[in-house]
Formats: structure tokens, sequence, C-alpha cells
């Protein structure tokens, strides 16, 4: 279970796809088409061999405009890596984890698990072939090296808030398999780890995604830019698209 990719929700798609490109200095993203039948656009850029997205409806009743008429801009799914697909599901079956979506291709299975199951966020859970290819980053960046092996930048971990918190956490541990959460201070905050990486999770008025953790090469550069964007910085902190963002070195 390893982070691959981040979701945001947006009002305006254009927008928030330039913001992030200007902090991050990302390269151009790929649009991808087939999102279509979840009506809505998107934009993907790559982070190294991992991933940030965001999308905004372009058809109404969608589940995406449904979640930004109760939240704004704002965090909305997480993309999890397995190398057994199979195994997986056989546990959210056990657990009573129901599908909302599901998809097997030549090289990647998806499946998408019911926000009710899980709690907080989207979770989907992807078994890409091989290990190290991502069907969703595009056929621009398939075939790009420099971009594959870009290095050591890259998402660390998700913040999810909750009314209960711990409850949250063990929840999650239970769906994804993976180690009982610790505590960490100061608190009451709880992190369930996860292949090269953690999601957190803390109190909160109402359950949702708080926030990603991101590393990078210059972060003083990139909070800099923040700055003249006219965003909320808070020491290594920024608030981007009603997130907030963590900024590691790496």
């Amino acid at each position: 279970m390893r982070i691959r990719q981040i979701v945001f929700a947006a009002q305006r798609l254009p927008a928030a796809r330039d913001l992030l490109a200007q902090l991050f200095q990302l390269a151009p993203p790929f649009r991808d088409p087939g999102v279509a039948e979840f009506g809505i656009d998107n934009a993907v850029f790559s982070l190294g061999d991992q991933f940030i997205e965001v999308i905004s409806p372009t058809q109404p009743d969608t589940a995406c405009g449904r979640h930004l008429d109760r939240h704004g801009d704002s965090g909305y799914m997480l993309l999890l890596q397995t190398d057994s697909l199979a195994s997986e599901r056989a546990r959210f079956t056990a657990l009573g984890v129901r599908s909302v979506w599901s998809a097997d291709f030549d090289d990647i299975s998806a499946m998408h698990l019911h926000p009710k199951d899980v709690g907080a966020a989207i979770v989907s859970v992807d078994e890409p072939r091989p290990a190290a290819s991502w069907r969703w980053g595009g056929p621009p960046w398939q075939g790009d090296q420099t971009q594959r092996d870009i290095g050591r930048q890259g998402i660390r971990g998700i913040t999810l808030q909750a009314r209960e918190p711990e409850t949250l956490a063990r929840r999650w541990a239970q769906v994804l398999g993976r180690p009982d959460p610790v505590r960490l201070d100061p608190g009451p905050r709880w992190r369930v780890a996860l292949n090269d990486g953690f999601a957190d999770f803390e109190g909160g008025a109402s359950d949702g995604v708080a926030g990603f953790t991101l590393a990078v090469d210059h972060p003083a550069d990139l909070l800099a830019r923040a700055r003249a964007a006219g965003l909320a910085v808070d020491d290594q902190q920024l608030t981007l698209l009603g997130a907030r963002l963590r900024i590691e070195p790496v």
C-alpha cells in the first residue's frame, strides 16, 4: 500500500491547474479523456513517479460537484498502489467494504472503495502492471524516462480529519491491511503507516481530507512562490485549494 496519486476537487480547473504548475514548477499536465465517464475534466501532474490531480465537474449532479457544494475547493481522493488487488479485494469483501467503481485493463486493475465504508475520502486501490507504470499518468509520462526517474520529490502523506480520529484511523488500518495506528505527539493524532508514506488522523468538526505532506527539492523557493501568489503560508505549511500542504525537504 503506497501512495501513488492524490486528488483535489476545484470549482475552476484552469485556475487550479495553472496555480499548481506555477507553485511546484511542474511539466504540463496530462488530460485524461476517460474521466468524462464521471462527468468531470482533469489535469494530472507528475511529481517523480507519483501524481497530483485536479478535477472539476463538467455536468450537473456528479459526485465531484456534490462534494464541491458541501466543501468547496478541497482534497478529494487518494490512490494507493498494491501488488495484489485480488488479495485486497478478498479482505474488502470479508470486511463488507463495497466498490463504487472498478476496472481491469491489461496494464492496471483498479477499485474505488465506497467512502461510507472507509471514511473521510474516496480511496482507490490500484495494481499497475508492471509495477513502475501508471496508466492514469498518461502516455507522455509513460514514455518519458526523465520524468519517471526524477527521483526524490514526492508525496509523503495524507492528513484526514474526523470527529473521532482514533476510530477512523483504526478503520483505515483494518481496511488497508496495515498495522494498528500509533498515537503521535502533540495530539491527539494517530498515524497509519503505509509503504514509504503515512496517513495521519486528527480531530475536526467533520470527516474529510485536511491536507497532504509533500517533499520537494527547494521548499523555501516554493513557499516564496506561494506567498507571491497570495496564499496563506505558516512556517513550512501553505493552504492550497482548501487543503493544508506540509512542505518538507527531500
